[in-house]
């Protein structure tokens, strides 16, 4: 399966938050949500030294994602074409999926019911339900893969000045990415408790590639007390569809 991926090198980010902002203005993610996010980190005392770098998040499209499962949502058949060889493969979805094709998570916004189950799972923090609508609908990161679609790139690549974030194809071992994961060495931002295969990978000095692990790698398995807990019951999907109906006086 082709993987959609990012590094992002921490020796160039400056934090301006212009991938940040350019993310906002394409997609109109209101105040105070975010589909992409920089966190100032430090400074830090470190086994190699003092550190002061940044966190630049985003949905990890992970190898596994735990928001898939999670989802209430009756599955339905959807047809997907691979973008490179025009092959075509169909597969049972909920309102969220991992494209098989490019590995890209996404949300069917049309057949989301806004129970917020993927946005409690998801262990980075990287969904979040956008309650600004009449109808609440969960959101997130996409890979730009709607840009990606007309051959442009994901709009926080293209705004950031200092080319610290490099996007491509990880199964193509042509890719910049492919180099910079497997000869370079970028790391998953992962846990022994939350390894789920991130593809969001990150390169640095150690100091900083160190401060970034303490910080900001997720330890808690949030999407285990959602699915006993949180998922609704069919009565209560049902219900939260009445509500999208039209109102008659």
């Amino acid at each position: 399966m082709n993987q959609y991926a990012m590094v992002i090198d921490l020796n160039r980010c400056v934090g301006c938050h212009a991938c940040a902002l350019a993310c906002r203005a394409e997609w109109q993610v209101p105040v105070p949500y975010h589909r992409n996010w920089v966190d100032r980190l430090g400074p830090d005392k470190t086994p190699n030294g003092l550190s002061y770098t940044f966190w630049p998040g985003l949905c990890n499209h992970c190898d596994h994602p735990v928001c898939v499962p999670v989802c209430p949502v009756d599955k339905v058949e959807r047809e997907f074409k691979n973008p490179k060889t025009g092959e075509v493969k169909k597969m049972m979805i909920a309102a969220t999926y991992k494209d098989p094709f490019t590995g890209a998570t996404l949300i069917e916004k049309d057949r989301c019911i806004g129970c917020g189950n993927c946005v409690a799972a998801c262990p980075y923090g990287a969904r979040y339900l956008n309650d600004k609508l009449d109808e609440p609908k969960a959101d997130k990161c996409t890979f730009c893969v709607e840009r990606i679609a007309h051959g442009e790139i994901p709009a926080c690549v293209k705004t950031c000045i200092v080319n610290a974030r490099i996007f491509g194809d990880l199964s193509d071992k042509k890719s910049e990415v492919y180099k910079l994961v497997h000869e370079k060495g970028a790391k998953r931002l992962s846990s022994k408790e939350v390894n789920i295969g991130p593809n969001i990978y990150y390169l640095g000095k150690k100091k900083d590639i160190y401060l970034l692990f303490e910080k900001c790698a997720p330890h808690k398995r949030t999407w285990e007390n959602v699915k006993v807990m949180n998922e609704p019951s069919k009565r209560d999907t049902l219900l939260a569809a009445l509500k999208k109906l039209p109102k008659f006086i």
